[in-house]
């Protein structure tokens, strides 16, 4: 019976692994097939022919390097930012002598059921004058995320309190306490938020909308976006042959979400192990 359950479990998780991968290794074929069987739509699981007419005509679009080059500025600043506020927040928020840990996790709590708004939110960020500048979208998506906190909150629990009291007594405060131990102790849970919060800021498109209206300043979503829903095929404008021009757009869709996907793709492998590490003792109270 045990091998039984054992069959089913891995012809479901087969299952499981074919469903998630078939489509992206879609549009990997139909990014790198002769266009002219992909306007066919011959292309449903491997690649048939071999053409990079589309890749050639993303990468000779210069905005394509100034969306890329504004969402790396956005991941690596963004996240910066909110690795900062989340740690220090759980960490002051896990010390058991700390008087108000309860009344404020309580306000940071009720965040995840109640929200300003998007109109206060635009509101404020143009009274401060931060509208249309890189700023807006990292200050606004630097507030505190509940869940993290509390990831973060419950790993630094699993941190033997007689370590911390051993630095105390040593004479080290709460900020050398912080940076000297529980830092080098917590490379999981980091590596988790780090893959968080990049992967948000990396997808983000909707608050560049908002709050951005030069094309110079706009992330590499937005330059998706156009491309998908819009349909703006501006970086075609220099291919005059109109038979052309249509084999190449059936193929572009498929190239940009390729351009913009794998970046953040990648990161995975090098990241897995202290990924499940960190979500295992983070989620699982002691």
């Amino acid at each position: 019976m045990s091998r039984f359950a054992d069959i089913v479990l891995y012809l479901f998780m087969l299952l499981v692994i074919i469903i998630t991968t078939y489509p992206f290794l879609y549009i990997f074929s139909m990014s790198i097939s002769d266009p002219f069987y992909v306007m066919q739509r011959k292309v449903w699981l491997w690649p048939i022919g071999f053409s990079l007419e589309s890749y050639k005509t993303v990468f000779n679009d210069p905005s394509i390097w100034t969306s890329y080059l504004n969402t790396i500025w956005y991941v690596v600043v963004g996240t910066g930012i909110n690795l900062i506020l989340t740690l220090t927040a759980a960490f002051a928020l896990s010390r058991k002598i700390f008087f108000a840990r309860k009344t404020i996790t309580v306000f940071i709590t009720l965040t995840m059921f109640f929200s300003g708004g998007l109109i206060p939110d635009f509101l404020l960020i143009n009274n401060l004058g931060l509208y249309n500048t890189r700023w807006a979208l990292v200050l606004p998506v630097s507030k505190l995320t509940t869940y993290y906190i509390l990831v973060a909150i419950t790993f630094f629990n699993t941190i033997p309190e007689s370590i911390l009291e051993s630095a105390k007594i040593d004479g080290a405060n709460d900020i050398r306490v912080f940076l000297s131990i529980m830092l080098p102790l917590s490379t999981p849970i980091i590596v988790v938020l780090v893959l968080f919060h990049a992967v948000s800021h990396w997808n983000s498109y909707f608050y560049a909308m908002i709050y951005l209206a030069d094309d110079h300043l706009k992330p590499l979503q937005l330059y998706l976006y156009r491309i998908l829903v819009k349909n703006n095929y501006k970086l075609m404008d220099g291919i005059r042959d109109n038979y052309r021009r249509t084999m190449i757009s059936a193929q572009l869709r498929h190239t940009v979400i390729m351009v913009a996907s794998i970046p953040i793709i990648c990161t995975y492998p090098f990241l897995q192990k202290y990924f499940i590490k960190g979500v295992m003792i983070g989620a699982v109270k002691a």
